[in-house]
């Protein structure tokens, strides 16, 4: 038997299923923004923050993967996931080359994800800056300051950034979006939903467009 580290909990037994119960199986919808938005607001109440944090993979020029976490700003049928970043950023050269990604939301709490695929495109100019006013100005200021991803010497360095653009912004809440800072969308081609179940007999759900609509498919665990 491979030996496991006391920091990974060991492999839930028989008993440990039986206190837990049956959880509900995903319903057989047939498009997945209504679902999204009930298990996004169950999210809401349950976990402890960030309950629209979710996982964005791109791949870089060798095609390697990356991963990292991104929240979810936006949801819509015509504007698909939408999230916001430094354009030059890691993610954001990636994107530009590739400008194809998944992200995969995980719920602990609810024992649920949801995995998606598809095209990515950038937001509108008035989408990225109706968000960018949305945002605490400090915030703002940060991303003016911020050369996302790019080495740091020292950390005064970016603080010092921050306090001389504070300075000339002053109490004033009208701080401009810079360029090189907006939205993206992922439009999916595939949407999977999945349930946690006893003794890993867990349900998953897989929505891929087809043509205006979807096609919906059951999976195994």
């Amino acid at each position: 038997m491979t030996d496991v580290p006391v920091s990974i909990p060991t492999t839930p037994s028989a008993a440990d299923y039986a206190a837990e119960g049956d959880r509900p199986l995903i319903p057989d919808v047939s498009e997945p923004y209504a679902l999204l938005e009930t298990w996004l607001r169950e999210a809401n109440e349950h976990e402890p923050n960030d309950s629209s944090a979710m996982s964005l993979a791109t791949v870089d020029a060798d095609g390697l993967p990356d991963v990292r976490i991104v929240l979810l700003r936006g949801l819509t049928p015509e504007d698909g996931f939408q999230f916001y970043t430094n354009y030059d950023s890691a993610k954001g050269t990636q994107l530009a080359a590739h400008p194809k990604a998944a992200l995969c939301f995980h719920w602990k709490s609810l024992r649920r994800q949801v995995r998606v695929r598809g095209e990515i495109v950038k937001s509108s100019t008035a989408q990225s800056d109706d968000y960018f006013r949305q945002r605490a100005p400090q915030s703002r200021i940060a991303a003016i300051a911020s050369d996302q991803s790019r080495p740091l010497d020292d950390r005064d360095v970016f603080n010092q950034r921050v306090a001389e653009i504070s300075a000339i912004y002053g109490d004033d809440d009208d701080i401009p979006r810079p360029e090189h800072w907006g939205g993206y969308k992922l439009i999916p081609s595939e949407v999977e939903f999945w349930q946690d179940q006893a003794f890993r007999m867990h349900d998953r759900l897989k929505l891929v467009r087809s043509g205006k609509g979807w096609a919906r498919t059951r999976l195994y665990p």
